[in-house]
């Protein structure tokens, strides 16, 4: 399906590309999320029309988590974990963990889908960096001390 971009969108293309995908995709993620809409002769002209616009609004997302990830900039999370003897955690640490965390440091607007794990969800004492994602164009990268509590 041709769909015309109302965002960037990783890996897939910038605002205004038309571009294929496919149909569940388009169906089912991009044009309910309001991130894309059908390539029709109609909605190529109304794109063209609020073009501007949605630049605008573009810009000014961009330049707000710019600015989140300029107070994020060297942050360290202290996370308090029930943990055996030997280190590993009873449970884990995930990304939901991470973003309300977050959100509680006065973060606003972290998104557990923004927290990156690059080995999965955290089952042992220590440090670990994470990156969270608050734009297609802006990560930023946190560092996570996972302290146990002995049982």
């Amino acid at each position: 399906m041709q769909v015309i971009l109302l965002e960037k969108i990783v890996n897939v293309g910038n605002l205004g590309d038309v571009v294929r995908v496919r149909d569940g995709y388009a169906r089912n993620f991009l044009i309910p999320q309001k991130k894309a809409r059908r390539a029709t002769e109609a909605a190529l002209k109304e794109f063209e029309q609020r073009r501007a616009e949605l630049e605008r609004v573009q810009a000014e997302r961009l330049a707000a988590a710019q600015a989140l990830a300029g107070r994020m900039e060297g942050l360290v999370l202290n996370m308090l974990q029930k943990a055996g003897v030997d280190g590993r955690l009873f449970g884990s640490v995930t990304n939901m963990d991470i973003a309300t965390a977050l959100v509680e440091k006065g973060f606003e607007g972290v998104a557990k889908s923004q927290v990156r794990l690059p080995d999965g969800a955290i089952k042992a004492i220590g440090e670990y960096q994470v990156q969270v994602a608050l734009h297609p164009d802006v990560v930023s990268d946190i560092l996570i001390k996972v302290e146990g509590e002995l049982v």
